[in-house]
């Protein structure tokens, strides 16, 4: 009962997978697709571009520094005097004590204006800004290829699996198929005891890789999902189209391209003029700089009164009225920071930090590349050298298992001989897959390492 239940669950789980796959058929999933879908859901992605919107920020704050401010304002103001006291001396002439309330209103619309119409720190530091902004959008395109390149690599994972699983379940089905040929001849005395065994060890082994390999194929189907930014139970079934058509790559054409087209290379060059460009702007930061201001005023309005309390009433009230059509002032300034408490030396320093690390990361991707590309481009040579031998002792153990079969069938060969001819054939077959799935993921790589994954 728990043989046949288990080897139930592992049909069912190959049949999951496999049946749908050839179902649905235009609704496939195919490995361009995926690289779509993960380029716009995958959290690396979506990060990447907030950091270029962070990029933005910084440039709008730059240009905040170098560009004029303008401002309006609308005011109304009053005071309110109550019971105010006091005496005036004229000479020797003093007038008696008095008591006055004072109300007063004003309205005044004006505009103001500033600008540091020279600023060689805050230019620099622009400057920077903007290359900053360069490389972030330089960077989110190489995090897209480095998404891209690690979703083709889990696709074929998910393929291989697929494959995988065939294999075993048919290897699978030949085991049963023998270990009931084995019990026959058993009872009638043509094999021993032990041949039955080792037939039931085979099929034990061949409905535990079965087995394995129908649930590898929801792992790696799970951790594709996770790469897509979806869940596993709302991507599509997997195209396990697995053809490979050999090419031949030119290695001093795909390293040209690198340099030309890489992002990352790009982008390690922005980000390198950016951090020289910092580094001025702190040591600009010393120097002197000049800065502008206005303001004007229009038809500014104000209007008072004045009430004298002294008696006998009734009171006496005086009022007074202004008004001003136009009203202008204007500032140009010298301004040198002298002595900031360190702050200029602290701004020198981590932008000399940032232009040694910007200039490491620049060199260090400058002399790795062609290294890169060649070794991109054995994986993919040795991969397809490796489909040519896989496919050649599929081939052997293909001519095998049928030579083995016909001894068998005229007694010249044991039922033993026919197992081990299966299992070299399922061998064959698996590493076949590998090999396949391995090249398709070589050719991801030369795609990413050539600059053009997307």
């Amino acid at each position: 009962m728990k043989l046949s239940r288990s080897r139930g669950l592992c049909l069912g789980l190959v049949a999951v997978v496999l049946v749908p796959a050839l179902a649905q058929g235009a609704d496939l999933l195919t490995a361009e697709g995926a690289v779509q879908i993960a380029l716009s859901k995958n959290p690396q992605v979506v990060n990447s571009t907030a950091s270029v919107l962070d990029a933005k920020s910084s440039v709008y704050s730059s240009v905040a520094g170098v560009a004029p401010r303008v401002s309006a304002s609308l005011s109304r103001s009053g005071s309110w005097t109550r019971n105010n006291s006091g005496s005036e001396a004229f000479g020797s002439l003093v007038t008696p004590p008095s008591s006055q309330d004072f109300d007063a209103y004003s309205t005044t619309p004006g505009l103001s204006a500033s600008w540091s119409v020279l600023d060689l720190s805050a230019l620099k530091g622009l400057s920077a800004a903007r290359q900053g902004f360069k490389a972030a959008k330089l960077s989110q395109t190489a995090t897209r290829n480095d998404v891209a390149l690690a979703v083709r690599r889990q696709f074929y994972v998910v393929v291989q699996a697929a494959h995988l699983a065939r294999v075993n379940s048919e290897a699978l089905k030949l085991s049963r198929d023998n270990e009931r040929r084995v019990r026959a001849l058993f009872e009638v005395g043509s094999v021993s005891k032990s041949d039955v065994l080792k037939a039931q060890v085979q099929t034990a082994q061949s409905q535990l890789d079965s087995l394995s390999s129908a649930h590898q194929i929801t792992t790696q189907r799970i951790a594709l999902a996770s790469a897509l930014g979806l869940e596993e139970r709302a991507m599509a079934e997997v195209d396990t189209a697995l053809t490979v058509t050999p090419t031949d790559f030119d290695e001093a054409a795909i390293l040209a391209q690198a340099m030309k087209n890489r992002p990352d290379l790009l982008a390690a060059s922005a980000n390198l003029k950016a951090a020289r460009s910092s580094r001025w702007a702190a040591r600009l930061s010393r120097l002197p700089y000049v800065t502008t201001s206005g303001t004007a005023t229009f038809n500014s309005k104000s209007t008072s009164k004045r009430t004298e309390l002294n008696p006998p009433p009734p009171n006496a009230t005086s009022t007074a009225t202004s008004k001003t059509d136009r009203g202008y002032r204007a500032t140009i300034a010298l301004n040198w920071d002298l002595f900031d408490g360190l702050a200029t030396d602290a701004q020198n320093a981590s932008a000399q930090a940032r232009l040694v690390r910007a200039q490491e990361t620049h060199d260090a991707l400058q002399r790795n590349l062609a290294a890169e590309v060649q070794q991109a481009l054995l994986s993919y040579r040795e991969a397809v050298e490796t489909v040519a031998v896989a496919q050649s002792a599929v081939e052997s153990a293909a001519e095998n298992l049928k030579l083995t079969q016909q001894k068998y069938n005229v007694g010249s060969a044991t039922i033993l001989d026919l197992i081990d001819a299966q299992v070299q054939l399922q061998r064959a077959e698996n590493q076949d897959v590998s090999a396949r799935a391995g090249v398709r993921i070589a050719e991801a790589g030369i795609r990413r390492v050539s600059g053009r994954n997307d």
